[in-house]
C-alpha cells in the first residue's frame, strides 16, 4: 500500500519502536473506531518515532500527542488516522494540500495513500527537520513550502482535498477558495477551549455541506511566518 520505502534499518525500530509496537498501535486504532484498512495499514508501517525527538522514542507508538518544539505537537495517531480516513472516505484524492507540516508525520501518512501531497509550514526550523525526514523516507510525491499557511498554495490550486492541522475560529476564505468544487476539506475549528473536527464537501455547484466529526484539541492556526 505505501509508496515509500524504509531506507535504513534504524527507521524500522526495535524495542518500544519495533514493528510489534506499531502493530499494537494499529490494533488500538481499530478498537477505537478507525475502520478504513488502508489507513490502519499506513499507520502500522509509518515510523512515527522518526518524527519526534529521540528522548521520546519510547512513547512514539502511544496514542498520545507529543511535543516537537516551538510550541507545536505531533498529533495523537488516532486523530491522524481519523482525519485521514475522513479525507479519503469518498474516494482517494489525487492532489492534497496540508496546512501545517509540523513534524511531517501527517504528510507522510497522506503521501503513502495519494499521488500528490503539498504541505505548508510557517516555522522554518520545523519545515527543515520535516524535509530531512521526507528525504530519508524517499517521499518523492510530496512537496513542501515555507510560508504563511493561511495563504494556502494558490499556485498549485485547485486541490481535491485540503487538511488543516491547526484550529482557527473559521476556515480562512483563501484556503477554501483553493478547494475544487467537488473537493473535501477536513479541519479543526473553534477556540482553544472547545474545538470540533469538521468535514466540508463541495457539491460541484459552488455550495459546501458541513458535518461535525467530534471534539478535538489542536494548536491555534496562526498567520505569518516565524
Amino acid at each position: 500500500m505505501t509508496v515509500y520505502r524504509l531506507p535504513a534499518a534504524d527507521l524500522k525500530g526495535e524495542g518500544m519502536t519495533s514493528q510489534r509496537a506499531r502493530d499494537r498501535l494499529a490494533a488500538n486504532l481499530k478498537e477505537g473506531g478507525i475502520q478504513d484498512p488502508r489507513v490502519i495499514d499506513v499507520i502500522r508501517n509509518t515510523p512515527r518515532h522518526h518524527f519526534i525527538d529521540q528522548a521520546l522514542h519510547s512513547r512514539a507508538y502511544e496514542n498520545t500527542a507529543l511535543p516537537i518544539g516551538h510550541g507545536q505537537t505531533i498529533s495523537q495517531p488516532w486523530v491522524v488516522a481519523r482525519m485521514t480516513e475522513a479525507l479519503i472516505e469518498f474516494g482517494l484524492p489525487q492532489k492534497v494540500l496540508e496546512i501545517g507540516t509540523g513534524s511531517g508525520y501527517q504528510a507522510a501518512v497522506l503521501a503513502a495513500l495519494v499521488p500528490q501531497v503539498f504541505t505548508v509550514e510557517r516555522i522554518e526550523e520545523l519545515l527543515r527537520q520535516a524535509r530531512r525526514r521526507f528525504r530519508q523516507l524517499g517521499l518523492t510525491n510530496l512537496r513542501s513550502r515555507y510560508d504563511d499557511g493561511k495563504l494556502g498554495w494558490p499556485d498549485e490550486a485547485p486541490f481535491d482535498a485540503i487538511i488543516l492541522t491547526a484550529a482557527g475560529d473559521t476556515i480562512p476564505s483563501r484556503i477554501l477558495d483553493q478547494l475544487s468544487p467537488t473537493g473535501v476539506l477536513v479541519a479543526p475549528v473553534g477556540s482553544p477551549s472547545r474545538q470540533t473536527l469538521i468535514r466540508m464537501r463541495g457539491d460541484g455547484q459552488g455550495d459546501f455541506t458541513q458535518e461535525e466529526l467530534g471534539a478535538v484539541s489542536f494548536v491555534p492556526l496562526l498567520g505569518g511566518i516565524g
